[in-house]
């Protein structure tokens, strides 16, 4: 496996485990739909958060959140209402962003709540 795609594997993880920590409740983990990808569903009370993974080597070319980009956003907003319309949920919907890079041999991990709006 690729270098980058085991960092993305070794992300998604450290996201799961982070948010479970923090309350949510793990639904699905990449969660296809067409073309896209959501990569970690979970629920939280009332809310439905889809969750971007972003994971980097490090921050030297920027921040992970900002390689999340407008044809992504389309991407996930279009499999979210799949999702659901098919599991016929009555949530409140969230798009959030875990960004994740690594500082030596240390992670370091932010949750961005409400990282993108859809209308």
């Amino acid at each position: 496996m690729a270098e980058h795609n085991e960092l993305g594997k070794i992300g998604e993880k450290l996201a799961v485990e982070y948010l479970q920590k923090n309350g949510y409740e793990i639904l699905e983990t990449n969660w296809v739909f067409q073309k896209a990808e959501i990569d970690i569903i979970a629920q939280k009370e009332n809310i439905l958060a889809i969750v971007e993974v972003k994971t980097r080597s490090s921050i030297d070319f920027g921040l992970p959140q900002d390689f999340v980009k407008p044809n992504k956003i389309q991407f996930l907003v279009k499999a979210a209402n799949e999702y659901i319309i098919s599991n016929d949920l009555d949530l409140e919907i969230r798009f959030d962003i875990v960004a994740i890079y690594k500082e030596k041999e240390v992670y370091n991990i932010e949750h961005i709540e409400e990282a993108f709006y859809y209308f």
